[in-house]
Formats: structure tokens, sequence, C-alpha cells
């Protein structure tokens, strides 16, 4: 599944214009409409959607991308007056700084940390998630057509559970189902979870 730089762009072309994903909406619910002085971190950020409704929100926010082409999409989405509000990483998920946050957004995005660098990756994540604040993402399961990738993290239904001793699991929810991805079709197996730091 690795891209090059050139099939990230297309991957961004082909996102133009779409809304953000039913996942951070879900987790927006939980908070009131304008949330200033909340700060959010978007982990892996693609083109931005998702950072720049969060701050349209109100949130601080702090988007992570290893493309800096997503960082170009992303300040594209934002206004002059919300910029002030937005900081960038451009960083692998095995390097890069995480502060303290109310929410971390990792939508489709966590499977591509390579497996060798997931656990030290996850510990990071929960280490920034303030008590009561919460993560919202997805892992992808062993029945994932690219399960066979080296270079991805994949885990059953039970290693992801155990990941959230600590939270309150809020919303879990696992697709498993042919569909269709930037490379032709695919088979999805997506644990989508919503969890709360106690």
């Amino acid at each position: 599944m690795s891209q090059d730089d050139n099939s990230w762009q297309e991957y961004y072309q082909k996102l133009k214009g779409r809304v953000p994903r039913p996942l951070l909406r879900e987790v927006l619910a939980y908070y009131p409409e304008t949330s200033t002085q909340r700060t959010a971190i978007d982990l892996g950020c693609g083109d931005g959607t998702e950072s720049a409704l969060l701050l349209e929100r109100g949130w601080n926010v702090l988007a992570v991308d290893a493309q800096p082409a997503a960082i170009e999409h992303l300040m594209e989405k934002v206004s002059t007056e919300n910029k002030s509000r937005l900081q960038t990483q451009v960083a692998k998920f095995s390097e890069v700084l995480l502060p303290p946050a109310d929410l971390v957004h990792a939508s489709l995005s966590l499977p591509f940390c390579e497996p060798e660098h997931f656990p030290a990756f996850w510990q990071k994540i929960v280490a920034a998630i303030l008590p009561g604040g919460r993560f919202a993402g997805q892992f992808f399961g062993i029945k994932d057509s690219w399960v066979d990738d080296p270079e991805m993290t994949f885990h059953t239904e039970d290693q992801v559970r155990a990941l959230f001793d600590g939270f309150e699991v809020e919303s879990f929810h696992e697709q498993d189902e042919d569909g269709s991805s930037l490379n032709g079709p695919k088979h999805w197996h997506i644990f989508t979870v919503i969890a709360r730091k106690k």
C-alpha cells in the first residue's frame, strides 16, 4: 500500500471538496458547538478537511502528516483568522511530538505506523490525552486486504480493546466488507473507536 509522493497528490485531488468524515462529526457531538480553549491533534491530517472543521469550531489544532503536500492542502482550507490557532508537524508517527490535548483524532491513519513503532507511538497518544479528553480513530483488522503489508499495523478486536485500558469506550464499531480504494477493489476491515480517558 505504500505510496510515493505522486500517489498522495492524486489521492488528495480525488478527495477535493469532500465533507468531513463521520467519525469527527460523531465525536464533536460530545462537545459544545464552539470549543474555544480546547486543543485537538489531527494525526494523519491528509487533505486537511477535518483540521479545517476543528478550527472553524474554535479549537486549537495540531495537524500532523508525513507528507508535506498534506499541510499545503490544509493551509489552502484555513482562513487567515484561524491560522493563529493552527500548528503543523511534518513527521512520521515514530518521530512525532505530541502536546497535551483534549482530543486526538486519527481517521484511517494509525495503520500506517510501522508495527515496530506502534507500541511506543500509542503510548505517546495515551500520554497526550488529558483526563476527560477523547480519542477518536480507526484501526485496521486482520481481515483487511492490506494485512500482508509489513510496513502497516493491524489488530484483532481483542487487541484494539486492550489499548483502551484506562478509558471509557463510548463507541466501538467494526466494518468488515468489500469496497474500493485508490488502488482499486479492496476488502475493508476497520475498528472505529471513540473513547474518553478516565
